[in-house]
């Protein structure tokens, strides 16, 4: 019953940025569901080395890997090209590729938002839409393509911390994963996002490379902790999976309980 619920076998999937991170995590939780798994990211050696240290623990799927760019359009339709190359259906699509930038208030640069947005908001929409001839390929009645797109808590709720463009860009990405779920729900293709918290990655590397910034991020976190390889697993193989056929247009927390963070009780003063 498991493996029919959330097991992907015969599945393929696309996990752009899937070298390292989540994008990583989920390749690795994708393959060992059965899967096969086709990762990119600007950076080939990275992506390469990914599939290999997966595929070398013997998934029941495969991961494969090579270069791609989601920053241009002719970039993404580079991505397209050799995706199509190389199946001529899509179960999955994951939008996972995405950069930041840091800056205090007052000198945050103005390139700073053409570039994230580029990336996390206009390379997402366009891979989707340049992809859905395949995902439609590959969707049913009973059982619908995928696209999972990576938000954050960030864009959820008023958290900059110096990254204003990647928390506005985050936003856009929740409520572009709203209306295409909408849009998409016809074709058969179910679109759902994670809004993860604090993960162990290269983008987060200034505050949790070190197993103990790790732990004092985490002791921000109502949990107690950041989050693990398998949070995200589980999370996203839900929702790709048999499982979560019948969700579309979700936005899923991954984020430890930072969402439910809401100050001090309003009457707490007076009551004590």
């Amino acid at each position: 019953m498991l493996n029919e619920l959330f097991g992907l076998s015969g599945k393929t999937a696309l996990i752009t940025g899937g070298g390292s991170g989540i994008g990583a995590m989920m390749a690795e939780g994708f393959a060992q569901a059965g899967a096969r798994v086709i990762i990119c990211s600007r950076k080939l050696h990275q992506v390469e080395e990914t599939a290999a240290a997966i595929n070398a623990n013997n998934p029941a799927g495969s991961v494969e890997a090579f270069s791609g760019d989601v920053s241009s359009e002719e970039g993404i339709d580079a991505i397209v090209a050799e995706v199509t190359s190389r199946t001529d259906k899509l179960n999955i699509l994951v939008n996972n590729a995405g950069i930041s930038w840091g800056a205090p208030l007052g000198q945050f640069p103005h390139s700073a938002w053409e570039k994230v947005m580029n990336v996390n908001v206009a390379g997402l929409f366009h891979l989707t839409q340049q992809l859905l001839p395949l995902l439609i390929e590959a969707s049913s009645d009973a059982d619908p393509a995928r696209v999972l797109n990576l938000g954050s808590v960030m864009g959820k709720h008023p958290l900059g911390d110096g990254a204003y463009s990647y928390s506005a860009s985050k936003s856009a990405v929740h409520h572009m994963t709203a209306i295409l779920g909408k849009e998409l729900a016809g074709q058969r293709i179910t679109v759902n996002a994670l809004a993860p918290g604090p993960f162990q990655s290269k983008m987060t590397a200034f505050a949790t490379a070190k197993e103990e910034q790790a732990k004092a991020v985490g002791g921000d976190v109502p949990i107690g902790r950041i989050g693990a390889p398998s949070d995200v697993q589980g999370a996203s193989l839900f929702l790709c999976s048999k499982a979560g056929a019948y969700v579309t247009g979700a936005i899923l927390p991954l984020d430890g309980g930072i969402h439910l963070i809401t100050g001090p009780n309003l009457f707490g003063s007076a009551m004590s």
